[in-house]
């Protein structure tokens, strides 16, 4: 069930499918990458999409979506992403969060979250995104848990 403080729109939705569909094909052919997927939106229109680079650049900042801000920046020529939309195939991590915000970026769509997720993707597993969303003094709006069953196999805790 979709939870948040905004609906997303049509094209938002699109881009994440297409973004699950991204990530379940990183999952069944490559070996050197998780599959996680995310895209930058303006004006409803995809203008960067983003995979975990983490194994493949040996560095932990590459999240995709630090990797989809970086190609929307580089695209735009400018660091602000005012007023865009982010999909991610993951519930964003602190530091995506704060790179969300940093940029400017004023909606998150994500489709697995929190607290149905295996260990390891926090590094603040006690920080809640709705603290995220009480601190900044901008405001943003966020949707998770949006077709979230089509990425729990990727995801998900293992029962057992």
């Amino acid at each position: 069930m979709t939870q948040g403080t905004i609906e997303p729109t049509e094209a938002e939705t699109a881009a994440l499918a297409h973004a699950i569909t991204r990530a379940s094909g990183i999952a069944r052919d490559e070996t050197d990458r998780a599959p996680i997927v995310a895209a930058i939106l303006v004006d409803d229109e995809v203008i960067a999409w983003g995979d975990n680079e983490v194994h493949v650049e040996n560095d932990p900042s590459r999240h995709a979506e630090i990797v989809a801000i970086s190609r929307a920046c580089a695209e735009r020529g400018t660091p602000s992403l005012q007023g865009a939309s982010i999909v991610t195939t993951l519930q964003p991590c602190e530091m995506c969060l704060g790179a969300i915000r940093m940029s400017g970026i004023a909606r998150v769509i994500f489709a697995a979250g929190r607290p149905g997720l295996k260990d390891g993707y926090f590094a603040f597993p006690g920080l809640a995104l709705e603290q995220f969303v009480e601190a900044d003094p901008e405001g943003f709006g966020w949707a998770g848990h949006v077709m979230e069953a089509d990425v729990m196999a990727l995801y998900g805790k293992r029962e057992g």
